[in-house]
């Protein structure tokens, strides 16, 4: 995915994408590489330049804490890319995988909670981001949320679900990062390998994003779909981590109470409810 020298991939791209005239140095037509140079992301870390290349060389695997936050303060991280910075240079010890199926597979309890939401969208997501479960509202929603469906595949290479939303490019960057948040330092999963290799085959934007390494949990947030039978609607989610599993969250939308998006949503769960019936 990214080599086997995760930190020091990140610290070059993340080194790359900051211009000089972010941190007060003067622009320099003459210069030949993007962002900032090693020497002067070293200078305002307050280390020697020679160490940092060898942060970026993956020489040195074990950098202090206090250069670790002098690094993210010299590469403008938010909170977000701080915690993968550090989960990057203090990589948890290996551990044995579960069975694929068990990871794959959502608890009886977690699917009648889906169920018991006829109001509700709903869906319970791997760490790869496969759809596993969900409730007939969100399939409704979106065809993306189809369980067996790959949302990092769909949003980038489904035309059906692309059509369902707005503001693309925004919807691109923010699936990218929080994948990233979800792969942390763990790049030797097969299925992961797999996965990135395909969509950076197929899909150029993809490609571009994946290689800038932002980072963002997305516990929560807001979406607006272009649905076909109640038109346009926003809504909020919440990203909430399925205990005892490995990386299950369920993903939880709802419109704010007394909107248009309300009443849309409504709507659609009355067709549901129409169609189930």
């Amino acid at each position: 995915m990214d080599g086997t020298k995760p930190l020091a991939c990140f610290l070059r791209a993340r080194r790359e994408q900051l211009r000089p005239q972010d941190v007060g140095l003067p622009c320099d037509d003459r210069r030949r590489v993007p962002g900032l140079r090693r020497e002067e992301l070293a200078l305002l870390a307050g280390v020697s330049a020679d160490y940092y290349v060898r942060l970026e060389q993956g020489r040195d695997h074990r950098p202090s804490e206090q250069v670790l936050d002098a690094l993210a303060r010299a590469l403008r991280l938010d909170d977000d890319g701080v915690a993968h910075l550090y989960e990057l240079a203090r990589p948890a010890p290996p551990q044995r995988r579960p069975p694929a199926d068990a990871a794959q597979t959502v608890s009886p309890a977690l699917r009648d909670l889906l169920d018991a939401w006829p109001t509700t969208p709903a869906l319970v997501q791997s760490r790869r981001m496969d759809v596993l479960a969900a409730n007939d509202l969100a399939r409704a929603l979106s065809p993306s949320y189809e369980p067996g469906t790959n949302l990092l595949r769909a949003t980038f290479l489904d035309p059906d679900a692309l059509d369902l939303h707005d503001g693309l490019e925004e919807v691109f960057a923010d699936t990218v990062a929080y994948f990233r948040s979800t792969v942390g330092g763990d790049l030797d999963d097969p299925a992961l390998v797999a996965l990135v290799g395909e969509l950076s085959l197929k899909s150029e934007e993809f490609r571009r994003l994946w290689a800038r390494h932002d980072v963002q949990v997305a516990l929560e947030g807001a979406k607006t779909y272009l649905h076909p039978l109640v038109g346009p609607l926003r809504l909020r989610f919440q990203n909430l981590a399925v205990g005892g599993s490995d990386g299950q969250t369920l993903l939880v939308m709802h419109a704010a109470p007394g909107s248009s998006d309300a009443e849309a949503l409504t709507r659609l769960a009355a067709s549901v409810a129409v169609a189930v019936a």
